[in-house]
Formats: structure tokens, C-alpha cells, sequence
């Protein structure tokens, strides 16, 4: 470490001894950069803020009513493309500087310094839509005016994209709307042709081919059953008729008269008589119940009278059965058989129908499932365009309401809170920083000089030097005498840097008086110049 040292500290002394060249170059570059910096343009910047309020009143009324957009997300868009180059274009138009460009190349030239220039920041929170607007340029009033150009496009790019963008919602939602309503109208006729064309074989309230099949299966089946069991009870009450006469002849001293025949309606006439004794234990002769029975037993009587002149008719056609007629039981038997053979004939008819249904239905197995199946397809396809037409149409309906809703008040309202200004003061260039840079690199480059020298032609300043140059150990140090004359004229070289870099100092304080207060550094020379 101690050698370190030791080198650096050669170091710096061999660039002190050189420290001519430290003069020369900091005299050469410092005052030079220093003029040139004093004579840069003045640039003037010019500053507006904008609030762009999104909170509109009619944006809870209308939710859900109105297809709703985010303008949030639509002010970032219009930041993001506020500096493409048709509105920097128009932008040059508002302000007149397309007048300055002469050749394409000068309007390049505007367009690219127009975008470097301009620059837009949100600078409110994540919530408050606050943007700042600023412009550099050398004349004030043409830095303000760009400012506001800008804030006038910003505005109206945003306003108009509203209505553009309901303008081309309006035309792609009617375009889309006749579309479908074309489409619907066709599947419409298709599902009515297709219809009309099997009206006969369609599925209806009864179900499909398959279930239809079904239920005239399961109905056939039933009605062969119940035709059995009818058969059944029509041979058996044959077998009754057919038995010899002369087992019936002992109860034919029953038969007296009418009154003795035996019909269908005695047991209901029976209970019905029951019931009129009892209720007239409890009632008089005008209640509703004992009249409702004698309606009914009158009813009775004269169909069970109706029966037996029938049937007493039809037994005196045949005068070898009218002995056995006259039996009670035979006579019921006879019209059990009568009403049995009805019920066989009309339950055949039933039961061929039913089968004929079935035949129908199992020869169009083939044909059928396929034509049930096309229906189904049809019908699919015209219910979905059926429904994407009304999700159009009550698209439409919303977008009329916003597009109302814009027109009657905007959704977002732009606030200028500080309006731009033409700017007294010069807003660059930064010229105490740029002071301190020239400086910095008039020294930097002296010290640079000055120790190359040092290198190149060194000089011995320490014992340790001359130790390691030669290899021999120096064991002692003879100062130089003022009679040579070495430290005097070593003070005359450092009089001369200090006065040297005193005087730099002073200029530099001089350059930096003229930008800070240039009307009172100004004042005096022209006075003199003046004078």
C-alpha cells in the first residue's frame, strides 16, 4: 500500500512539474467553450395542464341499457396516437410553421422537431385524468401556440373518435342486421316448405317416430287384451245359452207376468229405492237428494220397461224359445251376450286400426327418422339465426340510446386548468451545467496532457525514483541553493498558475454573471460601446 502511495505521489508531482501544459489547454478550451455556450439560442418552453373528467352523470343512469365503453382506456389511446404524424401535420397547419418549410425535406425536418419537442405526461394519480402539455422552441408566442394546437387536437380527436366510432357501430350493426334478417327469411321459408312438405309424418303433440311406434304398440297390445278377455266371457255366456231347455223349464212357473222378468236395471232400481226410504225418514218430499232419487229411479223404470218390451218382442219372432225367454236369468244372459258381441265388434275395429298404425309406422322406419332428424337440423339453424337477429336488434337499440346519450352530453369533459402561456424567461439551454462541462473537460484534458509529458520525458522528484532507475541505494539528499537559482524560478512558475487560474476563475464568474443577470451586464457595455 505504502508503495501505492508513493507512485501516486510521483505522479503528481511530475504533472505539477509539467503544469504548463494545464495552462495551455485550460486556456485554450475553457474560454472558447465558454463563449460558445454564452452565445447559444435561447429556448422558451411553454406549459399547459389539461383535466379530462370521466365521470359522467348519465353513466349509471344508462348501465346496462347502453353498450358501455371504458373512457379511460380511450384518453390513453388518444394519448398514445396524439403524436402520430397526421396530427403533427395538422398541428403544423393550425400553427403556420408549414409556411417555414420550402422543400420536403425542411417539412421532415418540422415534423421530426415537432415530435421531439412535444411532449405530453399524465402527471395526476392513477385516478385523476390530469395530463401536461409542453413545447420548447426559440420564439415564446410559437411555443404557445403549439401548446394550444395541441390541446385543441387532443380534444377533438377524442370527441370525434366518439362519434366515428358510433357512426361505424351503427352501419356494421345495420349491414349485420339485414344479413341475418336475409338468412332468417330464408330459413323461415325452408322450415315452412319442409313442413308442409311432411305435414302427415311430422312429430306433433304425441311425440316422435320412435314414440309414436311406441304408444301404438303398447295401445294395440292393450286393445288385443281386452278383446281376449271379451271373447272369453262372450263364449262363456254362449255356453250358458246353449244348454238344454229342460233344465231351465223348472223355473219357468216364475214367469207371471212383465213384472217377473229379470233385467239389468232391477239392482240399480233396488238400492236406488233403498236409498229414497232412507232419505225420506230424514227429509220431506222437497229436498233436492229425495228429488234427485226419484229423477233418477224414474229414469231407471222406464229404461228397464224399454228392455223388457225389446225384449219381449224379439222373443215372440221365435216361438220355440219363448218358453226360455221368459227365464230371469236366461234374459240376462241374452243381453250380457248381446252387449258382449257389440264390444267384440267394436274393439276389432280398434284393434285393425291399431294394427294398420303400426305397419304404416314400421314400413317408414327408414325414412322417417331421417326426415325428424332434418327437421331437428332445420329447427336448430333457424332458432340460432333467430336469436343472433334479436341480440342485433337489441345492440342496436343500446347503441341508438348511447349514441342519444353522446350527443346530448359527452362522456368525457375536458377541463383546462392551466392555460398555456407565452413564457417571459428562457427555459434553456442549461447553461451553468454546460459552464461546469467545459470546465471539467478544459481541466480533465490539461491533467491528461500534463502527465503524458510527464511520461514521456520524466523527471527525477524522489530518491526512491532514483533508487529504482539506477539500482543503487541513495543514502542521502543535497538540496539545490538559492545561488543556482531552482526555487526562485519555481515561485515564478507558481505565481504564474495561480494567477493564470485565478484569471480563468474570473472569467468564468463573468460568464456566468451574463447569464444569470444578462441586463445588468449588458447595460454597462453598451453604454460603453455607446459612449
Amino acid at each position: 500500500m505504502q508503495e501505492v502511495l508513493e507512485q501516486i505521489l510521483d505522479y503528481l508531482k511530475g504533472m505539477w512539474i509539467k503544469r504548463r501544459y494545464l495552462m495551455i489547454a485550460t486556456w485554450l478550451i475553457c474560454p472558447l467553450g465558454w463563449l460558445v455556450v454564452s452565445q447559444l439560442q435561447d429556448t422558451y418552453e411553454s406549459e399547459a395542464r389539461v383535466f379530462a373528467d370521466t365521470q359522467s352523470i348519465l353513466r349509471p343512469l344508462l348501465k346496462g341499457m347502453t353498450v358501455e365503453s371504458n373512457p379511460d382506456v380511450q384518453i390513453r389511446l388518444m394519448v398514445r396516437t396524439l403524436l402520430s404524424r397526421p396530427n403533427l401535420e395538422r398541428i403544423s397547419r393550425m400553427t403556420d410553421l408549414d409556411v417555414q418549410a420550402n422543400t420536403p425535406q425542411e417539412f421532415e425536418n418540422l415534423i421530426t422537431r415537432l415530435k421531439d419537442n412535444i411532449s405530453i405526461t399524465k402527471t395526476g394519480g392513477k385516478t385523476d385524468n390530469i395530463f401536461t402539455i409542453n413545447f420548447t422552441d426559440k420564439d415564446p408566442i410559437m411555443a404557445r401556440d403549439v401548446v394550444q394546437s395541441v390541446i385543441t387536437v387532443f380534444i377533438e380527436n377524442t370527441r370525434g373518435e366518439n362519434r366515428r366510432d358510433s357512426d361505424s357501430a351503427q352501419k356494421f350493426l345495420d349491414s349485420q342486421i339485414n344479413e341475418y334478417e336475409n338468412r332468417l327469411l330464408k330459413a323461415e321459408a325452408r322450415l315452412t316448405n319442409f313442413k308442409q312438405k311432411y305435414s302427415e309424418v311430422l312429430p306433433n303433440q304425441y311425440g316422435g317416430y320412435y314414440q309414436k311406434l311406441n304408444n301404438a304398440k303398447e295401445q294395440l297390445k292393450t286393445i288385443e287384451l281386452i278383446l281376449l278377455e271379451t271373447k272369453t266371457q262372450l263364449a262363456g255366456s254362449k255356453v250358458k245359452l246353449e244348454q238344454p231347455a229342460a233344465a231351465n223349464s223348472s223355473q219357468q212357473s216364475n214367469i207371471v207376468d212383465s213384472n217377473s222378468v229379470k233385467t239389468t236395471y232391477d239392482d240399480r232400481i233396488s238400492e236406488l229405492e233403498g236409498q229414497l226410504d232412507s232419505l225420506q225418514l230424514r227429509y220431506t218430499e222437497q229436498h233436492p237428494d229425495v228429488k234427485e232419487v226419484q229423477r233418477r229411479l224414474e229414469h231407471l223404470s222406464k229404461q228397464r220397461d224399454a228392455e223388457i218390451e225389446q225384449y219381449l218382442s224379439n222373443s215372440s219372432d221365435d216361438n220355440d224359445y219363448a218358453p226360455i225367454s221368459q227365464n230371469p236369468v236366461i234374459q240376462e244372459i241374452q243381453i250380457q251376450v248381446n252387449q258382449l258381441e257389440g264390444q267384440v265388434a267394436s274393439m276389432e275395429v280398434r284393434a285393425n286400426n291399431y294394427r294398420n298404425t303400426v305397419r304404416e309406422l314400421e314400413n317408414k322406419i327408414h325414412t322417417l327418422p331421417e326426415i325428424e332428424a332434418e327437421l331437428v337440423a332445420l329447427d336448430r339453424g333457424y332458432d340460432i339465426t333467430k336469436k343472433q337477429y334479436e341480440d342485433l336488434l337489441n345492440r342496436k337499440e343500446k347503441a341508438l340510446i348511447g349514441q342519444s346519450a353522446d350527443e346530448t352530453t359527452s362522456k368525457i369533459n375536458f377541463k383546462v386548468i392551466d392555460p398555456p402561456l407565452a413564457p417571459l424567461k428562457p427555459a434553456g439551454p442549461k447553461r451553468i451545467l454546460f459552464y461546469a462541462v467545459v470546465t471539467f473537460l478544459g481541466v480533465g484534458v490539461g491533467l491528461s496532457v500534463s502527465f503524458l509529458f510527464s511520461q514521456i520525458n520524466p523527471v527525477v522528484t524522489s530518491s526512491s525514483q532514483v533508487a529504482k532507475a539506477t539500482g543503487i541505494p541513495i543514502f542521502g539528499i543535497v538540496s539545490a541553493t538559492e545561488n543556482i537559482g531552482l526555487q526562485s524560478k519555481d515561485k515564478r512558475k507558481t505565481i504564474l498558475f495561480v494567477v493564470s487560474n485565478s484569471l480563468l476563475i474570473l472569467l468564468l464568474c463573468f460568464f456566468v454573471a451574463y447569464t444569470l443577470f444578462p441586463e445588468a451586464i449588458q447595460a454597462p457595455i453598451h453604454r460603453i460601446f455607446n459612449l
